[in-house]
């Protein structure tokens, strides 16, 4: 309760003070000296985060997120403010900003979306909080309300789906990652974000389909809306203010890019790979929608059936188990020697009391993986079976 409360005086801290006008960043920025400090707080708890074991490590993903960011700023920007994008192994949708230009971004939200334009307005959005200094315009809110965050920074604030995350932020981390900024700042990086979109020429009527599609999930779900997409203003609010911004700034203008082939193609491993954290999260419907999204790029991936049949295992709705058997024989089929699905068929046979079978499938599988993890337990299974 003690830091629930604390959460809450943070939150009402930021979305109700009043902001500080200052400059963005320009060719001649140089850094305020409470913004010096920031930055340093910033690097200390991104070391923490580097070192956590959180972050995705795929070198082509991380270099084409780059190549991104970079294509959204001018020369001038991107040497006052070095942007870095780093992706983070959480199911959950959210990205957040450091005011030192570091951008993390769940792989969660990476798999929702569907092309590069609408990659680009993520992107763009969280620069924005950079390149206008809505770090240090909080921060100095807050010093002007005289309430100190560093209670924040030494505790652990409990949410769902990020505790592991929340655990090793800050105060600075804390603010970007979870309570947002004002309804102000949320509404320039949302405007001056879908102009830096259109000038480097994707299409900006991608922006609002992400939140579209957002809203569809969390429906889907019953989820409390994403971090990202959060309180400031509320999703509903954003999809109509990036629409009007549309309707009034980009109405009848040729259309950009959405290049969603290069797109799929660069982060078709990370859709799948999000989609076992998405079970391993207990999100079925999430998790099978990222299969079936991978499997539109990749048809013959045998990990893709299994992760199928997986879902249809644990989930045990009407029909699953037999469901899960036929994923995991099309995983069988294209691939005879993938040792996984043969343990799992093997519980579903032991399960339902064809004992042969079940042994048939345990010993298929030790022999492919004799060194598995669980080699003590599917021998017990098969100690039974011989009984």
């Amino acid at each position: 309760m003690r830091y629930f409360f604390l959460l809450l005086i943070l939150c009402s801290l930021i979305a109700g003070c009043l902001t500080t006008s200052f400059p963005p960043v320009t060719e001649d920025f140089g850094l305020e000296d409470d913004e010096k400090r920031l930055w340093q707080r910033s690097k200390e708890e991104q070391r923490v985060l580097n070192n956590s074991g959180l972050v995705y490590r795929d070198n082509e993903i991380e270099d084409y997120l780059n190549k991104i960011a970079r294509n959204l700023q001018t020369p001038e920007i991107l040497a006052r403010i070095p942007f870095r994008i780093i992706v983070i192994k959480n199911p959950y949708l959210n990205a957040f900003a450091f005011p030192n230009g570091v951008i993390y971004i769940h792989t969660g939200i990476l798999a929702r979306m569907d092309n590069e334009a609408q990659l680009a307005t993520l992107l763009a959005h969280e620069m924005t909080h950079c390149t206008h200094r809505h770090a240090l315009r909080a921060f100095r809110d807050r010093k002007n309300k005289a309430i100190d965050l560093a209670a924040v920074q030494e505790n652990q604030i409990g949410c769902d789906g990020a505790v592991d995350l929340l655990a090793l932020l800050g105060s600075t981390g804390c603010m970007a990652a979870v309570t947002g900024y004002s309804r102000e700042f949320e509404t320039e990086a949302d405007m001056v974000g879908i102009r830096l979109v259109s000038q480097a020429g994707y299409d900006p009527n991608e922006a609002p389909k992400i939140f579209e599609h957002l809203t569809k999930e969390l429906a889907e779900e019953k989820l409390r809306e994403p971090f990202f997409f959060g309180t400031h203003p509320k999703l509903r609010d954003r999809i109509e203010n990036y629409r009007n911004f549309l309707d009034t700034r980009y109405q009848g203008k040729r259309a950009g890019t959405k290049d969603t082939e290069v797109f799929l193609k660069k982060l078709h491993k990370l859709i799948l790979d999000n989609a076992f954290l998405d079970l391993k999260a207990g999100r079925f419907y999430s998790a099978q929608r990222g299969a079936k999204k991978y499997l539109k790029t990749k048809p013959n991936d045998p990990r893709a059936y299994y992760l199928l049949g997986e879902i249809s295992r644990q989930r045990k709705k009407q029909n699953d188990t037999d469901r899960a058997k036929a994923y995991y024989k099309k995983a069988l089929s294209i691939e005879p020697s993938y040792p996984d699905p043969l343990r799992a068929i093997g519980l579903l046979y032991y399960k339902e009391g064809k004992k042969t079978l079940a042994k048939r499938s345990f010993e298929s599988y030790l022999s492919l993986s004799p060194h598995a993890p669980d080699r003590a337990y599917i021998k017990q299974y098969l100690a039974q079976c011989n009984e």
